[in-house]
């Protein structure tokens, strides 16, 4: 019989650092164990997709969330997932570029996670296909957390405790690098961002939860003649994910000579139309999540508008939808930021650390 996994309504992933190619481990197949709980998706948001050889339990889920929160994830112990994913700023890094393992720094910002399940692909450039491989991703890294894998599961068998949450959300067995990053992922798609005024405005057909500021916002948003950023940050019928999953070129982090600093995309395709390419991020919780853009250079939304309204920077690989939006009033543009302060949800109390240390 399938349970419900009923989730909490709440506020809105990605490498801070640009690619590295690692070896993984060798790990066996890894299938969890116990009844599949349903992931309910809240107001405004579709069903959570849910990969076959991963359905979420109630066992993986709280293993995640323990991972996620252990910083012995890390070679020296001082990096856990959400120093970089930190609920209390938004699941996001507040620093332009994360730091890692001996201070090290990266050259991209840590996104939100919230709906990170809906993505098709993971990083800022795309180079995983979904959320398992994205888990392991920084963890190899040796900007970020530096940890080889056949090491960080040698310290995980050690732990007793480990040991036997493993097993009883896989079955009996070793610990692997597949299952770690099972786990990771699992939690991951609990962290679900919708409810918010916007949603219960649209799709809750309440005419009081948004101001009529942040109504006349979401016109300026959606009216391909003003702000045409639902382009981007798409808004449908029924659901709102305010993301394309594709990869666009705004003319971020280009220098003084008009030199793209980041190659963002190309560096995964090699296909000279996407340098300088990136995922278009979700707008859910934008209001929580600054800094902005990969770079972390945006500090406000109103940065964030002033940089549209100058229609980022030229550079030869700049997308076709980006355009100024000088023509837009100083009222159109405060309406426009109020819109996107409505996009907030309300917080959990079961996807932080637990009082036991993560656990």
């Amino acid at each position: 019989m399938r349970q419900q996994f009923i989730v909490p309504l709440i506020i809105a992933l990605s490498s801070c650092s640009t690619p590295e190619k690692k070896a993984e481990a060798p790990a066996g197949p890894a299938k969890p164990a116990g009844p599949v709980f349903e992931i309910t998706a809240p107001l405004g948001l579709p069903p959570v997709p849910i990969p076959a050889d991963n359905p979420p339990t109630v066992d993986t889920i709280q293993l995640g969330r323990r991972l996620f929160y252990d910083s012995r994830l890390s070679k020296d112990g001082t990096v856990a997932c959400s120093s970089c994913h930190d609920p209390k700023s938004g699941f996001q890094d507040i620093r332009p570029n994360s730091v890692g393992v001996g201070g090290k720094s990266g050259d991209r910002n840590a996104p939100t996670v919230w709906n990170s399940a809906y993505s098709p692909v993971q990083f800022w450039d795309g180079r995983s296909p979904s959320l398992e491989e994205q888990a392991g991703g920084p963890i190899e890294n040796p900007i970020e957390m530096a940890h080889k894998a056949d090491d960080l599961v040698k310290n995980l068998e050690a732990d007793t405790s480990y040991k036997a949450e493993f097993d009883k959300a896989f079955g009996p067995g070793p610990i692997t690098f597949q299952k770690i990053k099972m786990s990771i992922a699992s939690f991951e798609r609990t962290v679900l961002s919708g409810a918010s005024p916007f949603d219960k405005w649209k799709y809750g057909k309440d005419a009081r939860s948004m101001k009529p500021e942040a109504i006349r916002g979401f016109e300026v948003f959606s009216n391909a003649k003003k702000g045409n950023c639902a382009v981007c940050h798409t808004v449908e019928k029924e659901y709102a994910l305010f993301a394309d999953g594709k990869f666009h070129n705004l003319g971020v982090g280009v220098d003084s000579k008009g030199e793209l600093k980041d190659l963002g995309r190309f560096n995964v395709t090699k296909n000279e139309a996407d340098k300088g390419a990136f995922k278009t991020p979700t707008l859910r919780n934008i209001a929580t999540t600054a800094p902005y853009m990969h770079d972390g250079s945006l500090k406000t939304l109103r940065e964030v508008v002033d940089f549209y309204v100058g229609g980022g920077n030229s550079n030869p690989h700049r997308d076709k939808e980006m355009r100024s939006l000088e023509h837009l009033s100083k009222q159109e543009r405060a309406d426009l930021i109020t819109f996107m302060e409505s996009l907030t949800g309300e917080m959990p109390n079961n996807l932080g650390p637990s009082a036991e240390g993560g656990r």
